[in-house]
């Protein structure tokens, strides 16, 4: 079957039951198959994923307007094929430590902090990465009170359970990033131990035909099936007396939907008595207000030039319809340099090349948000079906009302706002709590910061008082939080405070190749001026290139070709 930008039929109700049918009497049989076995099965899929690889991104190009041999292609290659390989990569190694080991190894070794936390270090995996990505790092911050011991204890739990019977889990895929439905997938199947019913999202359903040919072998042996359709089609799954266990990547208006029933005095009472219309166990990761929070400081024009497009890279990439996209800029008030960065985001916003605004709903949504407002900044001139990238500059912090602090701008909107200190220790402590207590969401927040301020000592301790008091299920700093969830080792979800009734950025996680349990969240570092030029920056010329590479790379990688890569990251 070829794939296409084209509409898919919806599936009918006998072909839905007849899925959960078949993944269903399959169940038992995927949970305890042998660990070897399921490591070869995963490993199966990366002939099949470099397959289809090219003809997935030329797709992904038509449904969203982007040139196919363009650097913005690039965007699909890493948030495609790449993403998606690398995870099973991952996934069959550490399927492989269990098999020989009982556990996979815990990250690349786990050490307890001066507060007696635990930290993990998950990234990098291996030497190929260090190469790679060069001075980044990735930790995940155990939740209080788990030891190394227990981290171990609790680590690849299903694999440790006998006569397991696992179950079926419906994943309603996200509609943005192609990566999403599968890699939700592979977490559901080989973390969980579940056989999984896919329904694709109408918006990227066009990605389902080259998923059915990438993931044949779980598919012929009955262990996932792939559904289309509309949110009749999800809810006619969700309700289905088959299905155990339910994925969601999306809003959260869909998943209180899904848990508490249509808006109303029912939805209320429900709400109020913890008495969730569904049953069943929801997982979820749905969106949110991301922040940047720049901490005041003396940087060169080159570091704040770096920031600048790596802000707005943050916001344009896939046309701003990414739930980790940035949207609100938290700079100190009297801070000498905000006016020039301020000045460099303008710079950046005007040279990012206008996207088609493909997500159902952007028009509106940026109206909404837009419509009436003073001081609105636009840039680029859009033509039909695209929008003018925007800039709020100076919202009040402490406005209550402010929508573009409660709701998520899943278009290409960047507002800016600035809190009193200038002082770091006291900025960092004010923007936590800026953070915690007004955007919604509990996804991922940024922190830009100075090495040198890094190194000095209070400031030091009120950068770790941050991190670990800020409630996101990723931290990164000095660059955008998605790098955390395309390097797939770290947990990828919202922070664990959310609840059913306060649902923020959801509940639950995917990707963590380690399988990890007990997790506060992932914390993501970078160097404050990365050289070479980062994949995912705007204005880098050879993104197209550097992901095809990579695909070959997650494939089959091998030190010859590193040098390749190290080229292309040149060029850029």
């Amino acid at each position: 079957m070829s794939g296409s930008a084209q509409s898919t039929r919806p599936t009918g109700r006998p072909d839905l039951d007849r899925a959960v049918a078949d993944v269903k009497s399959k169940a038992v049989e995927f949970a305890r198959l042998p660990v070897r076995e399921k490591a070869a099965l995963v490993r199966a899929l990366a002939p099949r994923i470099v397959e289809v690889a090219h003809d997935w991104v030329r797709a992904a190009c038509r449904a969203k307007g982007l040139a196919p041999d363009g650097p913005t292609a690039g965007e699909e290659w890493l948030a495609g094929p790449d993403i998606t390989l690398r995870n099973t990569r991952l996934l069959a190694e550490s399927l492989a430590a269990i098999a020989e080991r009982g556990k996979p190894p815990l990250g690349r070794g786990a050490r307890v902090r001066a507060d007696g936390r635990l930290e993990v270090s998950v990234f990098p995996t291996s030497g190929f990465d260090s190469a790679l990505f060069g001075g980044f790092s990735a930790r995940v911050l155990m939740q209080p009170g788990v030891s190394e011991t227990s981290a171990r204890e609790r680590q690849a739990a299903f694999y440790g359970r006998r006569d397991a019977k696992g179950g079926v889990t419906l994943v309603l895929g996200a509609g943005n990033v192609a990566a999403i439905p599968p890699t939700d997938v592979l977490y559901k199947m080989f973390v969980d131990g579940n056989v999984c019913v896919l329904k694709m999202n109408p918006v990227n359903e066009w990605v389902g035909p080259f998923l059915e040919r990438a993931l044949a072998p779980l598919t012929e042996r009955g262990y996932v099936r792939i559904v289309y359709g509309g949110g009749d089609v999800g809810a006619y799954l969700v309700a289905h007396p088959d299905v155990d266990d339910v994925h969601i990547t999306g809003s959260d208006r869909t998943h209180d939907l899904i848990v508490w029933g249509p808006p109303g005095p029912e939805r209320e009472r429900r709400r109020k008595a913890k008495d969730p219309l569904l049953k069943k166990t929801i997982t979820s990761e749905l969106g949110n207000v991301s922040p940047v929070c720049v901490v005041p400081a003396d940087y060169s024009d080159d570091e704040l030039w770096f920031q600048a497009r790596s802000v707005t890279s943050m916001v344009v990439n896939n046309g701003s319809f990414n739930c980790n996209a940035g949207k609100v800029l938290v700079l100190g008030k009297g801070w000498s340099q905000r006016d020039k960065f301020v000045g460099m985001i303008r710079r950046a916003l005007a040279q990012a090349p206008l996207r088609k605004a493909y997500y159902p709903g952007a028009q509106d949504r940026y109206q909404q948000l837009l419509g009436g407002r003073a001081g609105v900044e636009k840039f680029g001139q859009p033509a039909e079906g695209e929008l003018a990238w925007a800039f709020v500059p100076g919202l009040e912090a402490s406005n209550r009302n402010e929508k573009l602090f409660e709701i998520e701008p899943f278009c290409g909107i960047l507002s800016e706002t600035a809190i009193a200190s200038t002082d770091p220790v006291g900025f960092l402590s004010e923007a936590t709590a800026f953070c915690n207590d007004r955007l919604w969401g509990t996804l991922n927040a940024c922190i830009v910061i100075h090495p040198r301020h890094e190194k000095d000592s209070a400031v030091g301790q009120a950068l770790d008082r941050a991190i670990v008091e800020l409630r996101y299920g990723t931290v990164a700093i000095n660059h955008w939080p998605a790098v955390g969830y395309g390097l797939v080792s770290p947990p990828w979800g919202g922070h664990p405070s959310a609840t059913l009734e306060n649902i923020q950025s959801g509940l639950g996680w995917v990707h963590n190749t380690y399988m990890l349990e007990g997790i506060d969240k992932a914390v993501v570092r970078g160097p404050l001026l990365a050289r070479p030029k980062p994949a995912w920056f705007f204005d880098n010329r050879q993104t197209h290139r550097i992901g095809e590479k990579l695909v070959a790379f997650e494939a089959a990688p091998s030190w010859l070709k590193v040098p390749g890569l190290a080229v292309r990251a040149l060029q850029g």
